[in-house]
């Protein structure tokens, strides 16, 4: 992946290796969730995914990046119950808004990254540190950022590593949002699913992931 934008192929593939990812690693996306939250985040990721390969397919070949993520963005807005299918919706609306005519490059990523956070810091109300999916997001942003003139594939691989961190950093959070917020310690020490998801999201650009627990705190 050494262009320099993403085109509409490029783009495309990259959805369908996150869609792999995510059916491959559903089961312990939800036994994750079971532990911290409702246990419902792996289905809804998946029924995310599958609507949005849908809308892709239903569309064939020759989408331009813009369009391809918004269809994702339509697919967890629309059709995605629960807290998490919307929020990743705000992420895939603004990377779609953010795709120029030149395709998808690190600057695009790094804007469409940061107006997804603001937007879903507004409607979701989190902040850095309450232990959700902004704690892999934030960082994930500025990874992309502090790429912006680099090829954009290793620009998302610097984004998927800043991610994970992000991802082990949440184990030793507090929750603050949603149920976990009521487990107390009892979530100390876990991910959270969310975190993973989005990282899940910007890895998938390299390849499909096959098992979270690679990537995963030692304790999970």
């Amino acid at each position: 992946m050494t262009t320099a934008a993403f085109d509409g192929t490029l783009t495309r593939d990259w959805m369908h290796r996150f869609a792999d990812s995510v059916y491959a690693t559903e089961a312990e996306l939800t036994a994750l969730d079971q532990r911290v939250g409702d246990g419902d985040f792996g289905n809804n990721l998946t029924a995310g995914v599958r609507a949005a390969q849908r809308l892709l397919d239903a569309q064939g070949e020759g989408s331009g990046p813009s369009a391809t993520l918004g269809f994702m963005a339509t697919a967890f807005l629309d059709e995605i119950g629960g807290t998490s299918g919307p929020l990743f919706g705000l992420l895939f609306q603004a990377l779609s808004r953010a795709a120029s005519g030149d395709g998808l490059t690190a600057a695009g990523l790094a804007e469409g990254a940061e107006q997804g956070l603001a937007a879903i810091r507004r409607v979701g109300d989190a902040a850095p540190g309450d232990k959700t999916l902004v704690d892999a997001l934030t960082p994930a942003a500025a990874a992309l950022r502090a790429s912006e003139g680099t090829p954009p594939g290793r620009a998302l691989a610097l984004a998927a590593e800043a991610a994970w961190q992000g991802v082990h950093d949440t184990a030793g959070l507090s929750a603050r949002m949603g149920r976990a917020s009521y487990l107390g310690e009892r979530v100390t020490g876990i991910p959270d699913p969310g975190a993973v998801g989005v990282a899940l999201f910007f890895a998938s650009a390299a390849g499909p992931v096959h098992a979270l627990a690679p990537y995963l705190p030692d304790a999970v």
